[in-house]
């Protein structure tokens, strides 16, 4: 590995991967570090400090922990993060710094500079509160945003990898960072070996379940799922609405428990909260329902259901229809915030099960063919490529992908 005093193979690198939560790293992010690290090279895990963390060791990968606050708008506050960033960068002084989410890629980039970091990544999962959503605090820090973004986002030694070509359009028509330095990556990719259809298919009582897997934001259509389960029961449907995960405290959209459980004690869905076994949920259910108005980048719980072979049903938004490219061949569409037309979506599915199985078939295919992680975390290496040794990437430039 990288340490001082040891001489280090001209062929192994350092990476540092920066996150927001450790959550989202061992989530998202853990397989391409084993990846790198199976390639021989050393990956240091940052974020601030959670229950996720302390995993990393089983996989021996390191965890430095970084006090950070996620909706913190104090100066003095973010600039001693900031200053820490930096300060750990020095300490550890990586070959490229892979940083995630659009305060992190901006903190990262800012601190990677003052430490000489000689090749960035950020990698930007949809559009985030600040861009999408309408409340006064948002709109007061958009044109900040977009300041920051513009001044460390267009660097020589970075790329920028956003995981749907909406976003592309959008930082490029923004001016917020050069086109030639956007790279798109759909998803973050999914383990197509362990989310997989259940053989033989479940067998339950014949009662349709739908599922919602997400972070428990407004954005993700939660009041629309509610609304949907409650015209349903009200039709007399025996139809079972699953919720899964947990309030977002960083998040000013975040539902609250107290919310969930209003909805819970009325009868309208059942709560499970954190899964940690997500294949063996996803096979004991038939529809995975994302009414999403946030501008996603792919989201997680689309792909992973793709895996496992259910039905789809999401918006036509940003990132959303790169998993259901087409109504009624790899999933159904519903307009945002519309509770009624998901409901009757919902409906369709139930009255048709080759409608479900059809669709659940075509899922699984896409998934294989375009978000198996093998694949994506190639596409990823390949951007990295590019930064750290441009004489071998020449031929292997990842575009769109």
């Amino acid at each position: 590995m990288h340490r001082e005093g040891v001489v280090k193979d001209p062929h192994e690198m350092k990476f540092v991967f920066f996150a927001n939560t450790d959550w989202y790293l061992y989530n998202f992010r853990l397989a391409t570090a084993l990846r790198l690290l199976a390639d021989g090279h050393e990956v240091v895990m940052v974020s601030p400090p959670g229950d996720f963390g302390e995993r990393f060791a089983a996989y021996g990968l390191r965890w430095v922990t970084l006090p950070m606050h996620r909706a913190s708008l104090n100066p003095l506050r973010e600039a001693a993060t900031l200053w820490q960033l930096s300060r750990l960068l020095r300490r550890e002084r990586p070959d490229l710094l892979h940083s995630f989410t659009v305060k992190c890629a901006i903190y990262g980039a800012l601190a990677a500079r003052a430490a000489n970091v000689p090749a960035v990544v950020n990698a930007v999962a949809g559009m985030g509160y600040v861009f999408t959503s309408d409340s006064l605090k948002a709109r007061a820090l958009r044109p900040l945003v977009k300041a920051l973004m513009r001044i460390t986002l267009d660097s020589a030694r970075s790329l920028l990898i956003l995981q749907n070509p909406d976003d592309a359009e959008a930082f490029a028509a923004s001016r917020l960072t050069s086109p030639g330095r956007i790279r798109v990556i759909r998803s973050s990719g999914v383990d197509t070996a362990r989310f997989h259809p259940v053989v033989p298919p479940r067998r339950g009582d014949g009662r349709l379940r739908v599922l919602l897997a997400a972070r428990l934001v407004w954005e993700k259509g939660l009041q629309e799922y509610a609304d949907a389960a409650r015209l349903l029961r009200d039709q007399g449907r025996n139809v079972e609405f699953v919720l899964a995960g947990m309030p977002d405290p960083g998040n000013p959209r975040s539902v609250d428990a107290a919310q969930v459980q209003q909805w819970v004690d009325a009868g309208l869905l059942q709560w499970l909260g954190h899964v940690d076994d997500m294949p063996a949920l996803l096979n004991a259910m038939d529809v995975m329902a994302l009414p999403s108005y946030y501008r996603e980048g792919v989201p997680k719980s689309l792909i992973e259901a793709a895996a496992c072979g259910l039905a789809i049903v999401t918006t036509d938004r940003p990132g959303c229809r790169e998993v259901v490219t087409q109504h009624g061949v790899d999933g159904l569409r519903v307009a945002p915030r519309d509770a009624r037309g998901l409901a009757d979506r919902i409906i369709e599915l139930d009255d048709d099960r080759e409608l479900l199985a059809r669709l659940g078939s075509s899922a699984r295919q896409r998934a294989l063919e375009d978000f198996d992680e093998r694949l994506v975390i190639q596409r990823t290496v390949d951007v990295y490529a590019e930064l750290t040794a441009p004489h071998v990437a020449a031929t292997q430039v990842v575009r769109t992908l």
